[in-house]
């Protein structure tokens, strides 16, 4: 049932562009529509599954790599945003179709269970492309299709299985056919003596069997013409984008000389740009770039409605491509900004950025004395995609910018913007830029943390960005680290400082159940480094423990349970339209998790019944010294809290349905949060 690429080859798609892209999704519209329905259930989320996907698809087909298969590529990009579109939550499926017992009882696995098993056994991908897929080790995905199967097989049909927990583990490598001889024979020996294991496989073989029939994902048909009305989107957005290009008119670009006999002259020491950029380049971070050689100095402007857009420089590598600017308003006293995401597009962006490199969130320096000297002007810095080439032309072309407050008593949004302060226009560059060269060192390096290990790998200095490359363990079960945070790196005896504005992780390709990362930090701009000493500042973990509690709702409330260390309180459950359910813990001193991992069974003719639930949390933020913090105080400040914590509190479930009733509390895990002072050091001879 996995998708094929038939004759249709990667050439092919480039030539014909994104007509061919939908070509494809409506070949294989069955299998795709199957998949979505897991996460989505909303005709007009899956119509917009479908468009993003296929958007994506065109516009990333570039940095397509052939390590993967085409369809493995596709379904990884379609899986990303069916888990944006839906959130962490999987809907609970209707009730509308033939196999619908099945159904339920997928609904009713975790949710890294439940995609491993529609990926495996519904679209029929192997266990290492769905494990590929899923960013988890083939292990895992053993673990998760065994561990799934059993509770698919209980809840079709009820009945407890006593087979030897010590070969349990061989039953699908056993009914897959992929089991050593050794360890086949073995296994066939101990089947031969025990009747228990004998009954045990036989009723997993015929969940396997079942869920392996490709009629159950057949039976969520695709309305009649789903992908016509994407076309029909996809035609009104290509109209749209032709009429844009036509009402702009071509504007003649001024391109600043640089003066000549600064070329001939002035690098040989380096002492000649210190001085001369720092007499005449008001822009204090490009400033630091050209004493170092590390960019390109320009003066491109362009007007539209009174506000003029100066391109002042850019610094460019192999990981992004810094564009400063200067906005000037010739009209009035107000301050713009512009932001990569927003307002601004590469007319060329296919076909001379990367695609696989996402720009880095560069906040603009309210505080920089630049900024503060004219009411009406404002310096700033952009970070887009990195170039696939050595050197190319950028066809920038910005359209909206935002208006600072400046005023302390006017209404903003966060970080001093004005509220509705947006203002159009139609400002055209042609930006040349060239990549400077960055310098790879190879750690190997390995630290522990927690008993858990870490890889350091790679220390990458590049002219924007000092890179440090990394990998954690993707086979741990029981405790796995999701994230780390680090402290600032220290290059020498200079101290850079990490990422903060959500753009300091870029996954790599995952290596044999190592899970690749690199973290950003601001560029060095020293000489030569002779070591490097990394510093730990925290560390997320997630645990599994499951645990189940029986509800009784004629019992008085509240009702409490030992979990993790700790007291937790079932306050209240309340029947309705929808069923309310509120489960609290108000101790966070020497809490050991911050968040609980959870599921509700409700009580139904069919043993248990999925639920539709519904999620709200409330919390308490904690600093690293145990002060809390409530975050409804109009005097709460996120960012001057050292090292916070976000512990739940209160867990407020809205169980969809007409008087749901529940019967059980499934816990499936919590996380964690660690504070840390490891340190390593490293030389780079």
């Amino acid at each position: 049932m996995v998708p094929a690429m038939d004759s249709i080859t990667i050439t092919t798609f480039q030539e014909k562009g994104i007509d061919s892209v939908v070509d494809w999704f409506e070949r294989h519209q069955q299998s795709f529509y199957a998949l979505g329905w897991f996460y989505l259930r909303n005709q007009q989320q899956m119509e917009e599954l479908f468009y993003r996907s296929i958007v994506k698809v065109h516009k990333e087909l570039p940095s397509y790599k052939r390590e993967t298969s085409f369809e493995l590529w596709v379904a990884s990009i379609f899986i990303d945003i069916c888990r944006e579109l839906s959130g962490e939550e999987m809907p609970a499926l209707d009730d509308n179709a033939s196999h619908q017992n099945l159904f339920n009882a997928l609904d009713q696995l975790p949710i890294e269970e439940k995609e491993a098993m529609v990926l495996t056994y519904g679209i029929g991908f192997s266990q290492e492309e769905a494990a590929h897929i899923l960013r988890v080790s083939v292990d895992r995905m053993k673990d998760l299709l065994l561990s799934g199967t059993q509770s698919v097989r209980k809840q079709l049909f009820g009945t407890s299985f006593n087979g030897c927990k010590k070969y349990k583990k061989n039953y699908i490598n056993y009914l897959e056919k992929t089991m050593e001889r050794p360890e086949k024979i073995e296994f066939e020996i101990h089947l031969y003596k025990c009747a228990e294991c004998q009954e045990d496989l036989a009723a997993f073989q015929d969940v396997t069997m079942l869920l392996h029939h490709a009629e159950w994902m057949n039976d969520l048909p695709v309305p009649d013409n789903f992908i016509a009305k994407i076309k029909e989107r996809l035609a009104e957005k290509e109209k749209h984008r032709k009429q844009k290009s036509k009402k702009r008119k071509r504007m003649a670009l001024i391109f600043a000389s640089v003066f000549a006999f600064v070329i001939g002259i002035g690098f040989v020491t380096g002492t000649f740009a210190n001085v001369y950029y720092g007499w005449t380049e008001e822009n204090e971070q490009l400033r630091a770039f050209l004493q170092k050689d590390l960019g390109e100095r320009m003066n491109l402007e362009a007007e539209s409605d009174g506000v003029k857009i100066r391109i002042k420089g850019v610094v460019a590598d192999d990981y992004q491509t810094l564009v400063f600017y200067e906005i000037e308003d010739t009209n009035e006293d107000k301050q713009y900004v512009m932001f990569s995401e927003d307002g601004i597009s590469i007319e060329n962006e296919s076909e001379l950025m990367k695609h696989d490199i996402y720009p880095r969130y560069h906040p603009p320096d309210l505080k920089a004395e630049m900024n503060k000297k004219e009411k009406h002007i404002f310096y700033g810095v952009v970070g887009l995609r990195p170039l696939e080439e050595d050197s190319g032309v950028l066809k920038l072309n910005i359209e909206r910018i935002q208006e600072l407050a400046l005023d302390e008593q006017e209404p903003r949004l966060g970080f001093g913007y004005r509220s509705n302060g947006f203002k159009t226009g139609d400002w055209k560059f042609e930006v040349p830029v060239t990549k400077q060269p960055s310098i790879e060192y190879d750690l190997n390096e390995k630290a522990e943390i927690e008993g858990v290990p870490v890889r350091l790998d790679k220390l990458i200095m590049a002219p924007t960005a000092t890179l440090l490359e990394y990998g954690i363990p993707m086979d741990r079960q029981e405790k796995r680290i999701d994230r780390i945070h680090f402290a600032d790196l220290e290059v020498d005896d200079v101290k850079v400082k990490p990422d903060q504005f959500g753009g300091g992780y870029n996954y790599l390709q995952p290596e044999a159940n190592w899970q690749i990362l690199q973290m950003y930090y601001d560029p060095f701009l020293g000489e030569e480094p002779e070591d490097v000493t990394v510093q730990f500042e925290s560390v997320y973990f997630s645990f599994q423990d499951h645990k189940s509690i029986e509800l009784d709702v004629s019992q008085s409330f509240p009702q409490t349970f030992e979990y993790a260390g700790s007291t937790n309180s079932i306050d209240k459950i309340e029947i309705g339209q929808p069923t309310t359910m509120v489960i609290s813990n108000h101790e966070v001193e020497n809490r050991k998790f911050e968040t609980l991992h959870l599921n509700v069974v409700r009580e139904g003719e069919n043993e248990h019944e999925p639920i539709s639930i519904g999620m709200e949390t409330e919390g308490v933020i904690v600093d690293k010294n145990g002060v809390q913090y409530d975050m409804k105080s109009p005097t709460f400040d996120y960012d001057k809290i050292e090292q916070p914590r976000h512990f739940v509190t209160d867990i407020i479930l809205m169980l969809d349905g007409n008087k749901v009733i529940p019967t059980r509390l499934d816990l499936y895990g919590y996380t964690s949060m660690k504070y840390l002072d490891d340190v390593v050091k490293i030389s780079l001879d």
